[in-house]
């Protein structure tokens, strides 16, 4: 998907662009940074050293991969950047019946400016104008939740721990 986005948003700087590119081999470090925010509240609970938890990480964050790579082939994996800066990234299936997100993580430094907002609202316009839903699983616990809500997405399904959302 290809987006440029102009904001004004509070915490942005005013005319902040926000892109989007396909993701490089150089950006392995950055990802695993990504991935390993999105589990640091669960590994804060944890006795691990912290071998133990970067380890753990990396196995699961290789384990993500080579699932989205099997299972969603033909998804778009890309980083998402503030005016030029990478601060996120966007894993998106665009799938017959669905736009279907896998992943959208921000830098924490980078939460709550808009720039999230900014991204899922431009899926969703896009996804209108095809005619098809956007959805995403999202734990119940996680905080982006409410953010989803937000932005009209709906629950329409409950796995464990995990909400399938639906947005039209």
């Amino acid at each position: 998907m290809t987006m440029t986005i102009t904001t004004t948003k509070t915490r942005m700087k005013k005319n902040a662009k926000i892109t989007l590119r396909p993701t490089v081999d150089a950006d392995e470090e950055l990802l695993l940074r990504l991935y390993a925010s999105t589990r640091a509240t669960e590994l804060a609970q944890v006795s691990w050293s912290q071998e133990q938890k970067d380890a753990f990480v990396r196995m699961q964050f290789a384990a993500q991969q080579q699932h989205y790579r099997v299972a969603y082939p033909s998804a778009e994996h890309e980083i998402i950047c503030l005016s030029g800066n990478p601060v996120g990234r966007l894993y998106l299936a665009s799938q017959q019946d669905a736009f279907h997100i896998l992943d959208i993580t921000v830098l924490p430094e980078e939460r709550n400016a808009g720039v999230g907002s900014c991204v899922l609202q431009r899926i969703q316009d896009e996804a209108r104008q095809a005619g098809r839903p956007v959805t995403i699983y999202v734990e119940s616990v996680n905080p982006s939740l409410r953010l989803f809500e937000r932005l009209g997405f709906q629950a329409v399904r409950t796995e464990g721990l995990h909400c399938l959302l639906q947005s039209s």
